[in-house]
């Protein structure tokens, strides 16, 4: 008897990159690694979308559209490529209109895709329909997800057997294409004997003749038993990526399952470990110089307490490295699971993710429930459609207190739809403003990746790649004494200071973070002087300053805009007054607890 043929998607130059890198992969350093893939006999990649599509935007100074362009012609034209879109959302920041997600299937066809999996992180399947409709329209093929993952202990209403059946018939019942199915756990927390169900259920339903597939990550250490347990019940196909993107917070390794299965009536793609060993020695190679943070490479069995997906987990670290607070991490995992439980159960997976993290952190670093993350605030409110349980009562009553929006029952596409800001119109405008060519592939960056994507598109975009060698390079300084500048905490007798350090002679301006002013040097931009001093309450950078010195203000006016952990944070006004003085510039760097401005 023949065996069963299980289709293999290699995930390594998409989720694996997002994984292990949070996406930053230069196309020139990986492209002869997907050679090495296409004469291993691979021919299913996910090659792009999710996180993974702002990401070349965000930190690599690189297109997208270019990437997917070149690694089409690398690969052929009968590979099946494959991106990840997020209903409503697509690839972008926030919800789209219906011109966007339109032209977002449009572009993804005109650049080399094949399939689209697209899924709701609420699992909510009216934001599913008109994408779906689309991806179909424009001659893709469309692959409805439904997201998975383990509820913390005590937490019930929803990730059951029971609650995955309900969403999948409801699929059917709203009619929307589709021409695969996939069961998509981006945290790896589901419980293998419920996968089992999970999937035994969807073949009972969907009958033998749909393709069924299963997503997981290695995150919670049970990704190649939850594997085993689909393919156990029936699955025709199953992610894996190549070391050293495999493991740990992604998918489990191709020769991992290759030998999970010996003497196993499967045939994972045609796939052979011969052939595998000399494109995972190739990738290696490419990747050589890549700093592998230490997280991407554990799993962690408290995983399931918290859920965090690993494309966000490495992606929230290097931004956490990147503002001098990792210290934090761990206690931001543990403040998840409260977000989680009174959130509404929406599974933990990209924007949702984000979403529990931001609050998390806020959580620990300004106490709990003090500061609502715009996003997570959003989500309990409605606004990305309907949780799957009714969020918490109390931290819904704070949503809409901090951010001033009443809670709505109304379809996230119908609000998208009718904000003018979401529209073709408005991004073709914002181009014409910063005299940027009027391009399809140019509007939907912009409207994808906002201010960081006009940067991109006006050459000014920001590089920022972990390389070892420029690692170490930047610690050596060539044996010679190093000017540094930007910001920097310092402990002095158990008291924490931040210390901001020019080049040569300029000023230095040193302020206690737990506690009074410390002296300092006078800058232009610090006066000593009496009044009330306006604390960053997150390292960041500064977006954008509303106020000016001089200006008369009221109790909670907007002074400036701080970006923080993919956030946009207001300074606000604490009391009413003149505001003395603007301390940063744009663009600037802040540490927490750095003065940014003084009222009085």
């Amino acid at each position: 008897m023949a065996k069963k043929f299980i289709d293999v998607m290699d995930t390594t130059f998409r989720d694996g990159f997002q994984s292990v890198f949070g996406g930053r992969v230069l196309m020139d350093d990986f492209f002869p690694a997907v050679e090495a893939a296409k004469m291993a006999g691979i021919n299913h990649f996910e090659f792009g979308g999710g996180a993974r599509f702002q990401s070349l935007y965000f930190y690599l100074r690189e297109d997208a559209f270019e990437m997917m362009d070149r690694f089409r012609k690398i690969v052929g034209p009968d590979a099946n490529l494959q991106t990840l879109a997020r209903g409503v959302n697509t690839v972008m920041l926030d919800t789209g209109s219906k011109e966007l997600i339109d032209l977002h299937a449009k572009m993804f066809k005109k650049h080399g895709t094949n399939t689209i999996r697209n899924f709701d992180a609420l699992n909510d399947v009216e934001n599913l329909k008109y994408s779906a409709e689309r991806i179909t329209h424009h001659g893709l093929k469309h692959e409805a997800a439904i997201t998975m993952m383990d509820l913390p202990p005590g937490c019930h209403g929803a990730h059951t057997v029971e609650f995955y059946e309900k969403t999948l018939r409801d699929i059917l019942d709203s009619g929307l294409p589709f021409d695969s199915i996939c069961f998509k756990d981006a945290s790896g927390t589901s419980n293998p004997q419920k996968v089992f169900e999970t999937i035994k259920m969807a073949r009972k339903l969907l009958g033998e003749d749909t393709h069924i597939r299963l997503h997981t990550h290695e995150t919670a250490g049970v990704s190649v038993a939850a594997y085993m347990a689909a393919l156990e019940a029936g699955v025709d196909g199953i992610d894996m990526a190549a070391n050293p993107v495999s493991g740990g917070t992604a998918q489990p390794d191709i020769l991992t399952m290759l030998h999970a299965t010996k003497g196993m009536n499967y045939d994972l793609g045609g796939l052979e470990l011969g052939k595998i060993l000399t494109y995972e020695k190739e990738l290696q190679s490419c990747l050589a110089d890549y700093f592998v943070p230490p997280e991407a490479t554990k799993v962690s069995p408290i995983m399931p307490f918290s859920p965090m997906p690993g494309g966000a987990l490495t992606a929230n670290t290097q931004m956490m490295r990147d503002n001098g607070i990792l210290d934090k991490f761990p206690e931001v995992i543990a403040a998840m699971q409260e977000v989680v439980e009174k959130g509404g159960y929406g599974t933990s997976v990209t924007p949702v993710s984000q979403f529990y993290f931001q609050q998390a952190l806020n959580n620990v670093m300004q106490g709990p429930w003090e500061a609502i993350a715009p996003g997570y605030g959003r989500m309990v409110l409605g606004y990305f459609g309907k949780t799957p349980v009714a969020p918490d009562p109390e931290i819904v009553k704070i949503a809409s207190e901090k951010l001033n929006l009443l809670p709505t029952t109304e379809k996230a596409l119908d609000l998208a739809d009718a904000d003018p800001a979401k529209s073709l119109e408005s991004w073709i405008n914002k181009l014409k403003e910063e005299n940027i060519e009027i391009t399809e592939e140019n509007i939907f960056i912009a409207a994808a990746c906002h201010d960081k994507g006009i940067a991109f598109l006006k050459g000014e975009g920001e590089l920022n790649v972990r390389k070892i060698s420029q690692m170490e390079e930047d610690c050596k300084g060539k044996g010679e004494r190093k000017e540094m500048s930007g910001n920097y905490t310092v402990v002095v007798d158990g008291q924490k200071f931040s210390v901001q350090v020019a080049e040569g002679s300029g000023d230095v301006q040193v302020v206690a973070v737990e506690g009074e002013a410390a002296v300092a040097a006078p800058t232009p931009n610090a006066p000593i002087s009496d009044g009330v001093e306006i604390k960053a309450l997150l390292p960041g950078s500064v977006w954008k300053i509303v106020a000016n010195p001089g200006q008369s203000l009221n109790e909670g006016d907007v002074i400036m805009i701080l970006e923080s952990m993919k956030m946009e944070i207001d300074v606000v006004a604490p009391t009413g007054g003149v505001l003395k003085s603007i301390n940063v510039a744009t663009n600037d760097k802040v540490v927490e607890g750095q003065v940014v401005a003084v009222i009085g």
